[in-house]
C-alpha cells in the first residue's frame, strides 16, 4: 500500500516543542528533511517487516529529486493499487453512469432507425394507406427530386463514358500508325480514306449494263417467238 504522514498539531523534540508549518531558514529545512526521510523510509521498512504488508512509499524533495521504498515492485504495487481504487464505490458510479449513458444512445439510435425504415417504405410506396394528399404529395416530390438526381447523374456518368472511350480512340490510333510505321503497312484511316474517293456504283450507268439471253416472262411465249416461221 502507499501511505503519507500528515503532522498535525505540535511535536515534542529534544529542546521543545516544535511547530508544525514551513521552516523558513533553507539550511534548517534542508536538515530536517533529511532526518524526517530516513526516519520514514525506516519505518516504512519496520512495518513491511514486523506486519508482512506491502509498502510502497514515494517522496520527492523539495528540488524535485525522487526518493522511495517498495517492500515488493513498485511498479506491481502501483497496478494494485489501481485496481482497488478502480473497485471504489466511486467506479462503480462511474459505470452506472457510463451505462446508462450509453443506453441512452442505443435509445436514440433505434429512433433514428426506425425514422429511416419510415421514410424507405414511402419511397417503396408501402404503408401509404393511412398518408392524407398533403403526405402523399409530399412523397411524390421527394420521389421527383431523386429521380432528377439519379438521371443527371447518368447523364454525368455517360459523357464520362464517351469521354473516355474517345481518348481511347486516339490511343489506338496513334498505337496503329506506329505499328503501320514500323512494319511499313497502310495505316487503315488511309485506306478508308481512298475507299471513299473511289466513284460510287449507280444502278443508272449505261457502261456497266450486260447483256444476257436470260428472259423473264412466260415460258411458252418465249418458245413461240425462238421458232422459225413454217410456210
Amino acid at each position: 500500500m502507499i501511505f503519507s504522514f500528515l503532522f498535525e498539531g505540535e511535536e515534542k523534540m529534544g529542546r521543545g516543542k516544535t511547530q508544525m508549518r514551513r521552516i523558513e531558514n533553507p539550511t534548517s529545512r534542508q536538515v530536517t528533511f533529511s532526518k524526517r526521510r530516513s526516519g520514514l523510509l525506516k519505518k516504512a521498512f519496520e512495518l513491511s517487516v514486523l506486519c508482512d504488508a506491502e509498502v510502497a512509499l514515494l517522496i520527492f524533495s523539495p528540488r524535485g529529486k525522487l526518493y522511495e521504498f517498495a517492500s515488493a515492485s513498485m511498479q506491481s504495487t502501483i497496478e494494485r493499487y489501481r485496481m482497488q481504487t478502480n473497485d471504489s464505490p466511486n467506479s462503480n458510479n462511474n459505470v452506472e453512469q457510463n451505462m446508462q449513458q450509453l443506453k441512452n444512445e442505443a435509445a436514440a439510435m433505434m429512433k433514428k432507425i426506425e425514422a429511416i425504415e419510415v421514410e424507405k417504405r414511402k419511397l417503396f410506396g408501402e404503408g401509404l394507406r393511412s398518408f392524407s394528399i398533403k403526405e402523399l404529395q409530399q412523397v411524390e416530390q421527394q420521389l421527383e427530386r431523386s429521380v432528377s438526381k439519379v438521371r443527371a447523374r447518368k447523364t454525368e456518368v455517360f459523357k464520362q463514358q464517351v469521354e473516355n472511350f474517345k481518348e481511347k480512340e486516339k490511343s489506338l490510333v496513334a498505337e496503329n500508325a506506329k505499328l503501320c510505321e514500323k512494319y511499313g503497312v497502310q495505316p487503315l484511316q488511309t485506306l478508308n480514306n481512298e475507299r471513299q474517293k473511289l466513284p460510287a456504283y449507280t444502278e443508272s450507268d449505261p457502261s456497266l449494263d450486260v447483256e444476257t439471253e436470260l428472259f423473264i416472262g412466260r415460258p411458252p411465249e418465249r418458245r413461240q417467238k425462238n421458232l422459225p416461221s413454217q410456210k
